[in-house]
């Protein structure tokens, strides 16, 4: 058996973002050598693993080379060049979450699929190659077009209410959904290692900027009753077993104003919902990974306290290099714990931390929160005209 908890053992991580300095502090918990590889020299993790290297994530012979100098490869980002990883994995790296799911979960029409396949609930859809079958179909406005690549943070999302707005669409293959009326939006992490085991932490309760299409709130426990907590909670489990992965696995749901559940989307990584966990849970969920890819007993996912977690994101106007303003205010505030992600850059809408709130009443903890979104602001060197 390998020693997992010494410099032994090397690990690499694609993607060097707040995902990955956030793995990276569990790492150091463990002494676990790190090698990090993003595109970015400037990258949150440049300064703070073992070994870092520029690259590009979707080139092969760039993931192959870094890859076949590790013991274990995991990722803090989908897109991979999955090809390079089922190479390693021949030849004997531990490539967690295998390439295959990774394959699967990185296409958003092959990830519709999947659910269809294995009798998930998911929004009905149609796949389009390009814009001109988009431009041929049928539709009753209005709809949701999705790129089924590349797409993050509400990128590649867009609500769409008429002909002329899909003409303005890119070139690109898409997905369209039917339009939901939602009511809630929640999300599960499942944790699984290489023996099967699995863990599954509390449902969480996401609220987004309607404007940025962001997730701007995440508060644990969701404030729902044990019924559909327990619905939630099988789905996610069933959606775990069918994909099969090793590491974390995060659900996306969303609730609609009839009572019927979808899942939206997942991500087989570590996950913006579940950073509560730092400070709020027995077993974060950076550590959960670790144990999970690593094939070590899996933690307590419990909750130790309520939590609300606020993202911190770029304010409109402002670009260049990242001002944090009032951070020392809310650092006088009892149970504010606030992560600066160490980019750069700041501009609308990127994220560039978040501050967690724990309280024994999630009521109260969530007041605090949004005095902390009141207070905290992220801008930059340049304010941009309003022109």
């Amino acid at each position: 058996m390998q020693q997992f908890f010494s410099t032994s053992v090397k690990l690499g991580i694609l993607g060097g973002g707040q995902l990955g300095k956030m793995l990276l502090a569990e790492t150091q918990k463990w002494d676990i050598y790190t090698c990090v590889l993003d595109p970015s020299s400037h990258a949150p993790c440049a300064n703070i693993c073992n070994a870092f290297y520029q690259g590009d994530l979707m080139d092969y012979e760039t993931v192959y080379n870094f890859g076949k100098n590790v013991d274990f490869v995991t990722v803090e980002i989908e897109h991979i060049n999955t090809q390079a990883l089922e190479q390693l994995q021949k030849e004997g790296v531990c490539v967690f979450p295998q390439p295959e799911v990774l394959k699967t979960i990185q296409h958003k029409g092959t990830q519709k699929d999947f659910f269809i396949k294995h009798k998930l609930p998911t929004v009905p859809y149609k796949r389009f190659e390009s814009k001109e079958d988009l431009l041929k179909a049928k539709m009753d406005y209005p709809v949701i077009w999705k790129a089924v690549q590349l797409g993050y943070d509400g990128n590649g999302v867009k609500r769409i209410s008429s002909h002329a707005e899909l003409m303005e669409l890119p070139n690109i293959p898409c997905i369209i959904e039917d339009f939901i009326s939602i009511e809630k939006e929640f999300a599960v992490i499942v944790a699984r290692n290489k023996s099967g085991y699995t863990v599954v932490y509390p449902v969480v309760e996401m609220h987004f900027n309607d404007k940025a299409h962001q997730v701007e709130y995440v508060q644990c426990p969701a404030s729902i009753d044990t019924t559909l907590q327990e619905q939630l909670t099988n789905i996610a489990l069933q959606t775990s077993e069918h994909f099969g992965h090793i590491g974390l696995l995060t659900i996306e749901f969303i609730l609609d104003k009839s009572g019927n559940l979808y899942i939206n989307e997942v991500a087989p990584r570590p996950h913006n919902s579940g950073h509560y966990s730092i400070e709020a849970s027995y077993t974060n969920q950076f550590e959960q990974h670790l144990r999970a890819i690593l094939n070590v007993p899996l933690g307590n996912p419990s909750s130790i306290l309520p939590a609300v977690m606020v993202n911190l994101v770029g304010e409109e106007g402002f670009l260049g290099e990242v001002v944090y303003k009032n951070i020392d205010t809310i650092l006088a505030w009892k149970g504010v714990t606030p992560h600066i992600y160490g980019k750069k850059y700041s501009r609308a809408n990127r994220k560039m931390g978040h501050v967690t709130v724990i309280n024994t009443n999630i009521d109260k903890a969530f007041e605090t929160a949004r005095k902390v979104k009141r207070t905290v602001r992220v801008t930059g060197t340049q304010q941009q005209s309003c022109d």
